[in-house]
Parts: C-alpha cells; structure tokens; sequence
C-alpha cells in the first residue's frame, strides 16, 4: 500500500500539461508544469517545506514554537500546511487587498492572520518588516522567504530536476515571473547546468523593476498590476541565484485576456501569476516556432476569482478583458 503519513509528503512530483490551444497556434509545445496539485495549491508549498524542514534540522524551529512570514497568501497558506504537519503553529502578516480567497485558506488550515496597510518597503510598517520583527519574539522562528536561501534550493533540488526528468532533458526554453526569486532562482540555474542549449527568461508585472535591472542595473518600475506575491524592486538573495538570458513585462490586459481564452478553450482555469508565465511562455513561442517552452501553473485559478474573472472589479482598474487571440499574438511578437 502505497500511503503518506502527513499532507506535507504529498508536496512536489506535480504532472506537466501541454497548451493544446496556444501549442496548435504557435506551431510549439507550450508545457503548463502544474504546481496547483501541491496540497496547499501552489508552488510556494515546495519553498514552505524545505525551509522549514532545514530550519528543524539546524536546530532554529523546535516544537511548540509558531513560524512567521510576511506573505501575499500562497507562502502563506503553504507554511500554514507544513505548519500543521509537524505540529508548529503559523502566524501570516498579509497586506491589505489581496485575494480574500487567500485569506481564508490561511485560516482554514489554522493560521493567525494579521493584516497591514499595504505600503512602500522602506516603510517600516510593511508586511515584510512586520514579519521580521514578530519573528524576534521568543518561540517565534522568522521563515524569511525573500533571503533564506532554501527557498531557492527547493527548486534546484527538486522541481527542476522534476522537469528534466519529466521531458527528457528536451526543452528548449524556461520563462517565469519572480516574487522572492527562490523559483526562478533555483529553476533557472539547475536548467542551465543540465539542458544544453535551454534560453530561461524573467517576465516581469507593471509595476515591478526587475526587467529594467535587468536590462539596465536600475531598478525603475511604471505602473500597476492586479498580480499577487510577484515582482519586486530590490535583488533578493535568492534571486541573485537566477541565470537568465533576457526578460520582458507584459501588460495586465493581455493576461486577463489570455487567461479566459484558454479557460474557454482548453477548459484551463489561471491564476493571476499563472496567466502572467502563460502569456510570456506564448510570446517565447510565436517568436521561436517547433520549439518546446516550460513556465508554471503557479496555483489554483480559483484563488484569482475576485479579481481575474471579476468584471466589475477589473473596469474599475480599467484593464481589459477581451482583446482577441489574434491582437494579442501581435502584441506579445512585438515585445523585445
């Protein structure tokens, strides 16, 4: 018989779905590698448990003392799980307006929720630095998912050698976006060493500075986006782990519109992050036809419901929500 003994072993080895829609248009294989099968319905379960289980090892996170995290949900919700696994309690500092999904995952699975005005990083009231000094407190342990390095290492451990394994070492392209840098960190640097050949890319929100770093060393950011728990305006650790060979930022409104064509088409329902890597991945495709391109699923749609599918919600951003199939491939072709 084949069994777990707690729901945090279930985490990883998730499947890899081919796009048929965008794979037929842009005579390519599109690959969605499908992190929403994590228990906790994201990627971040994968950074949640090899942080804390490293920090149990050192000998920093002992029983009876409760993990903290600054988090827009997903890292969240993932500690929340692992949390519960080994018997430790969690406490979430979340700013304000993210997804209420997200919210009530965090406290379905037992976490202490704080919320805070959102605000800039150098704000010493941000999630970030609330987290930080909460985790100063005696019998509290800091995750620090931006910094500790684990959070990179659970992807050049596992879900990177999960791809090469799964394709055979046959991928021609790797594009994701970034929040802490710990996934396209560790994705990117174990896919250079192992893929002959393989091109890795950031996509980048409004309102995020990494592709400007990127291409310039500044950080300089326009703009706004709907997305959740991705792009930043400093070089994190894990970060700096990434070796990429270029990056683009890709409007709100072709995501939204994107992630209701292949919902109607191909029955795939994204998430914010998810429809963000889905449009880059497309745009690596047009560009580069009978190639194969690998990005994430990042978590469950359904945690992007009251924002991505909202009508309402989205003209009040003022972000449209049907530009057609053939207007977006002429979009995402002109992006350099």
């Amino acid at each position: 018989m084949d069994t777990n003994s707690n729901l945090a072993k279930l985490i990883g080895n998730t499947p890899i779905l081919k796009v048929p829609s965008l794979s037929h248009i842009s005579k390519s294989e599109i690959y969605l590698k499908c992190e929403s099968f994590n228990p906790g319905g994201s990627i971040k379960d994968r950074a949640a448990l090899k942080m804390v289980e490293n920090a149990i090892k050192r000998g920093d996170l002992k029983p009876g003392m409760t993990i903290v995290e600054g988090t827009a949900g997903n890292t969240g919700i993932g500690l929340a799980l692992v949390a519960k696994s080994f018997g430790l309690k969690m406490k979430a500092v979340m700013p304000k307006g993210q997804a209420l999904e997200k919210e009530r995952m965090l406290e379905l699975f037992g976490a202490e929720l704080l919320l805070v005005d959102p605000v800039p990083f150098a704000n010493e009231n941000h999630f970030y630095h609330t987290a930080r000094r909460l985790g100063e407190e005696p019998h509290h342990w800091w995750a620090n998912q931006f910094e500790n390095e684990d959070n990179y290492l659970a992807h050049y451990e596992h879900t990177a050698p999960e791809i090469v394994t799964q394709l055979d070492s046959k991928l021609d392209f790797f594009v994701c976006a970034a929040g802490t840098g710990g996934t396209i960190g560790g994705n990117s640097k174990y896919l250079k060493e192992h893929i002959p050949n393989i091109k890795t890319y950031l996509v980048d929100p409004a309102g995020s500075g990494l592709d400007s770093f990127l291409k310039t060393g500044e950080f300089k950011a326009t703009g706004s986006s709907i997305t959740e728990g991705i792009g930043i305006m400093r070089e994190t650790h894990n970060f700096s782990q990434s070796i990429l060979d270029g990056s683009f930022s890709i409007d709100d409104s072709i995501l939204v519109s994107l992630a209701r064509y292949v919902r109607d088409q191909d029955g795939i329902i994204l998430g914010s992050s998810s429809a963000l890597n889905l449009a880059a991945a497309f745009k690596l495709a047009l560009s580069n036809p009978n190639s194969s391109v690998l990005t994430f699923m990042c978590d469950l749609g359904e945690r992007s419901y009251s924002k991505m599918f909202n009508d309402d919600f989205l003209k009040e951003k003022g972000i449209s929500h049907n530009i057609k199939i053939e207007e977006i491939q002429s979009i995402l072709s002109s992006l350099s």
